[in-house]
């Protein structure tokens, strides 16, 4: 395994070179390199430079240009306006750096120096609930999340925090222990998602009528979590059969999501139990947190509630009851002291960000979270209807996560079906598995290309469209240049830096070499939208690649090689980066 400096970055290492020996003074400056419609790249860091050493921007310009070495990696470079630097890099330059990646299987990529360990909280349904649309973003967001980390070096630990305790146990565990056949299944054979949940739905719905309108059953069914709490083994061991029924069907879903969810990775509310009271004790002890009323609330002068009194985050409610935060900040110092986490993720709804900044910062005033420890809440926005409003059924009720899949795949399936009618290049068997990995792309890509933070809306006639911003069209680009080099016969790709490149493949070669430092730049700032835009950038400069460079038809065989290459390089990196976020890239399409 190899790492490949960019072009990028072996330029800014000759401008900034230049720089430091035409003002010495200055010390190590940053050439502020990017990419240029007017040349390959422009550096506008002698602007900044020249204001602090008082000089003329464009002499100190024409000085540190003749301090640039040209001919193997630069082959011009021009002052233009102010002081700017167009820089125009040698073709052969840039097939010797697309060569070396190619030669590497992580295409060059580096892993990172500072690589560490990061504890990520995502795809968090609850037991006994259905999953709707509303818990789509936060598994396939933090899915992408761990990939593209783990793929720098980073050692990543899943952690899927079930709501699994509460109040609403008492109801279910009572109303099973006097109805004990209702989870039965209807036979030993392996029961499918669904039967799981349609048992827990029709239990849920029994119990709770009968919780709503029978006073004595009320008066059992809160008797019950006094003994769940206590951890009574007769109850524990009902609640157990709700926890592994509910999981059951949540694997159905992530497996329909083409996401695997380990059980050792599934540590719920309940996993902190045993914590909860120290972390209380501890948070007293100290003076982090105050009794109020009988609660033990932590207060914060920058959060007000409406009416000017201070919002306090509530740790242990006056009645003795743990609240959400005791368990969040019990996971925290799981999470740091055992897991040796340097990192902590949370995959969560934009909507409990005053939740989350309270739990990190009383985490911090009680020092579990130091300096060398940083928590995020990679906070996500809501899934919209085609109207803009939120995702809701023609009754107005929550979408359910499986139907919308189903629903995306059926789609995916009929215009992958269409499309090969006129060529019958697919058999139907696999018809029905590129529906099946087109469709659920398609749910994916459309999460991940949208910033998290934003919302976005749900359009599958859009998503599943072979124009356009979408999986589809990335999948056909990679199909597409699998056919051609099943076509090539004996004519291998080979790297030939000695040809003259067009405009075209100079393009192409150099966002080629852009996908170490996008992927590095994603990790950094969590963000999988920008591998999502690079990759359609990349889909849509191959496009055009493709329609003015023939690559069987070209006029040497040295040609025809070498674009044969760039050909193999673009599928691998649409590939991999397509993994990154999840989503599978069919052969044949």
């Amino acid at each position: 395994m190899a790492s490949v400096p960019s072009l990028a970055s072996s330029v800014e290492q000759r401008v900034a070179d230049a720089l430091a020996s035409a003002l010495p003074e200055a010390g190590a400056t940053d050439p502020l390199l990017r990419r240029s419609d007017r040349a390959d790249f422009q550096a506008n860091g002698i602007l900044a430079l020249a204001k602090k050493a008082k000089a003329n921007p464009r002499e100190l310009a024409t000085t540190v240009v003749e301090g640039i070495p040209t001919g193997d990696l630069i082959r011009k470079i021009e002052v233009s306006g102010p002081g700017f630097l167009n820089i125009t890099i040698t073709d052969r330059a840039i097939v010797e750096t697309l060569a070396a990646r190619a030669a590497d299987d992580r295409l060059g990529v580096p892993l990172s120096p500072s690589a560490g360990t990061t504890v990520i909280d995502y795809a968090q349904p609850n037991v006994a609930k259905e999953m709707h649309v509303g818990h789509l973003r936060s598994a396939v967001i933090g899915a992408a999340m761990v990939e593209i980390l783990e793929f720098t070096g980073e050692t990543v630990v899943r952690r899927h925090h079930i709501g699994d305790w509460g109040t609403q146990f008492g109801m279910l565990i009572q109303y099973l222990l006097e109805h004990p056949h209702e989870l039965d299944h209807k036979s030993d054979e392996e029961v499918s998602g669904e039967e799981a949940m349609s048992n827990l739905n029709r239990l849920y719905k029994a119990s709770r009528a009968l919780f709503d309108s029978d006073e004595e059953f009320k008066t059992r069914a809160r008797a019950r979590v006094v003994d769940l709490q206590a951890g009574e083994p007769q109850t524990l061991a009902l609640w157990q059969r709700f926890v592994d029924e509910s999981k059951i069907y949540f694997y159905s879903v992530f497996n329909k999501l083409d996401m695997d969810i380990q059980d050792p990775d599934v540590v719920g509310e309940s996993g902190y139990n045993d914590m909860l009271a120290e972390t209380c004790k501890l948070l007293e002890d100290s003076g982090v947190a105050v009794r109020s009323n009988g609660a033990l609330c932590v207060f914060f002068d920058e959060y007000k509630g409406p009416d000017g009194n201070p919002t306090p985050l509530i740790v242990q409610k006056s009645d003795g009851g743990f609240g959400y935060a005791a368990t969040d900040l019990s996971a925290i110092r799981d999470r740091v002291g055992n897991l040796k986490a340097d990192t902590l993720i949370y995959v969560v709804d934009a909507r409990q960000a005053l939740h989350f900044k309270m739990v990190f910062e009383t985490a911090r005033r009680a020092g579990w979270l130091n300096d060398g420890v940083k928590a995020v809440q990679l906070a996500f926005g809501t899934v919209l209807g085609k109207d803009g409003k939120p995702f809701k059924t023609r009754e107005g009720e929550t979408v359910r996560l499986v139907d919308l899949l189903d629903e995306a795949v059926e789609r995916a399936t009929s215009v992958v079906r269409e499309k090969d009618e006129d060529r019958g290049l697919l058999t139907e068997e696999e018809i029905v598995e590129n529906g099946l990995q087109v469709g659920i792309g398609a749910v994916k890509y459309a999460d991940l290309s949208t910033s998290a933070a934003r919302d976005y809306k749900f359009d599958l006639d859009q998503m599943v469209s072979l124009n356009g911003d979408t999986s589809v069209y990335l999948q056909y680009a990679y199909a597409r240049i699998r056919s051609i080099l099943r076509k090539s016969g004996d004519r291998a790709p080979v790297a030939h830096p000695e040809l003259e490149l067009a405009p075209a493949e100079r393009t192409l070669g150099l966002h080629l070499d852009g996908f170490g430092a996008l992927v590095e730049e994603a990790a950094a700032e969590y963000a999988p939208h920008k591998l999502a835009a690079y990759l359609y950038q990349l889909a849509s400069l191959y496009t055009t690649f493709y329609s003015e460079c023939p690559v069987l038809k070209a006029e040497t065989p040295e040609q025809v090689e070498n674009r044969l290459f760039l050909c193999e390089l673009t599928a691998r990196t649409l590939s991999k980066g397509m993994a990154l976020l999840g989503i599978r890239t069919p052969e044949k399409l």
